[in-house]
């Protein structure tokens, strides 16, 4: 075996492993195409709060607030809570309008929503008692609800007996605005129908997506404590962590405001990838020891949320980086083998070379294809909930999904090199109301 020959296999051995370690995803990916979880109805009405974050809302916020109280759900049973954080418009006097309960607080350096749920469990507890209530829904001001959504997620609560955290179907209620707000809406859903429906099915632990989930109170018995860029993916891995099992209803439905401009995607994508970062920081060590812990009760759990935590477009990447230098190097001390040959193969042919060049862009017209597969078979298995996209809509947003994904890398190696990346705000201002979704 020659050295090209043996750097060709290391290397080839390395993109397996790392494949092998995500592979689960398909299988979770398939059983959620074809299978789901239902939970039987209940008469058992528990005592919720509804936990509203709103930083210059007045365009949205009432909405949600009319969703909640349009909900077929005892409304004696329901409290609705905004924390209007460094607010500079009328957002607060809107949802005190509309009858929420508001708070308000002004601190420039605490702009997270982490920091404004922080803020607002410390004030409920203070005036009514965390045990007043027996869970709390987590919303983003811009949400709106289905006419059933509080009634299926109690149902889904109750047959776990409050033991678990329950997040539900994020639907977008601007989808077929354009084309970046229908690849948003096309990344949640197949979040949804491939990732978190198969990990219900199977048993294990899914994650929350930053809004539409419901806890117990005995989360926040202790306060909140997740403040950063990715409170979501924090709040997520501890849960697993603490064998604390998060399920998904897909009855429960929800709808998102999606960003409609290349610019808000990016700024929106960047932080959640820093997010991200941060969280693979922080916890990658305890997940770790929590896969080969004997004391481990839900190992496949710990293992998929770990895989979750890993930035793999950046890992692939850094394999690729390493290969090219190999190769450079064979090529300077053996004058022999030439870059080219290396890169392009001995005969530059798309279909037979085997040289890097060529075979990266064979492996990228396969995901290619198969990412635009998933994206047609989102579009014909949700075609129920995914209204009001054309069909010239859908088939550039399947076009455009592929790329939507692998500009991920761009954006990946962008937030690491951004290690002081703060909070902005992403605007708000699609009017969709309760009775226009339902």
């Amino acid at each position: 075996m020659t050295y090209i020959e043996l750097i060709q296999l290391v290397f080839n051995i390395l993109y397996f492993l790392l494949g092998l370690v995500f592979s689960h995803f398909f299988v979770f990916a398939v059983i959620g195409v074809f299978a789901k979880k239902t939970y039987p109805k209940t008469d058992h009405k528990l005592r919720y709060g509804v936990i509203i974050p709103a930083r210059n809302e007045e365009a949205v916020v009432s909405g949600l607030i009319r969703s909640v109280k349009g909900n077929g759900y005892p409304q004696d049973h329901l409290k609705v809570f905004v924390i209007a954080h460094n607010c500079t418009d009328h957002t607060a006097e809107i949802a005190r309008k509309e009858g929420a309960i508001v708070y308000e607080y002004q601190n420039p350096e605490e702009n997270t929503m982490g920091y404004a749920f922080q803020r607002l469990f410390s004030l409920i507890d203070r005036d009514y008692g965390l045990s007043a209530f027996d869970g709390f829904f987590m919303f983003n001001a811009d949400n709106i609800l289905d006419k059933d959504y509080i009634s299926r997620m109690n149902d889904a609560f109750v047959y776990y007996d409050k033991k678990n955290i329950i997040t539900s179907f994020r639907n977008s209620k601007n989808f077929g605005k354009n084309l970046i707000s229908g690849l948003y809406g096309t990344y949640f859903a197949i979040g949804c129908r491939m990732e978190s429906r198969g990990r219900t099915v199977t048993g294990c632990s899914t994650r929350v997506q930053g809004t539409g989930y419901l806890i117990g109170a005995d989360v926040v018995k202790d306060g909140w404590k997740y403040v950063t860029l990715a409170e979501d993916w924090e709040f997520s891995a501890d849960q697993v962590l603490l064998s604390q099992s998060i399920r998904y209803c897909d009855d429960a439905v929800f709808y998102d405001e999606q960003p409609t401009s290349l610019r808000i995607m990016w700024r929106q994508r960047l932080r959640w990838s820093r997010g991200h970062l941060i969280v693979f920081y922080t916890r990658i060590r305890d997940l770790i020891k929590g896969i080969i812990s004997p004391k481990t009760k839900n190992r496949g759990s710990v293992y998929d949320i770990t895989a979750n935590v890993l930035p793999p477009t950046l890992l692939f990447f850094l394999i690729q980086i390493i290969q090219i230098a190999a190769y450079l190097l064979i090529s300077l001390i053996n004058p022999e083998v030439s870059a080219r040959e290396l890169f392009l193969g001995n005969t530059p042919n798309f279909f037979s070379s085997g040289g890097m060049v060529f075979t990266l862009l064979r492996s990228g017209m396969i995901s290619w294809f198969v990412t635009a597969l998933s994206a047609v078979m989102i579009f014909v298995t949700e075609r129920k909930r995914i209204k009001n996209v054309s069909l010239f809509k859908k088939m550039l947003i399947t076009l455009f999904w592929p790329f939507f994904l692998m500009i991920q890398l761009a954006i990946d190696v962008q937030a690491f090199f951004t290690p002081g990346l703060g909070w902005k705000p992403i605007p708000h201002r699609d009017e969709t109301t309760f009775e226009e979704v339902n």
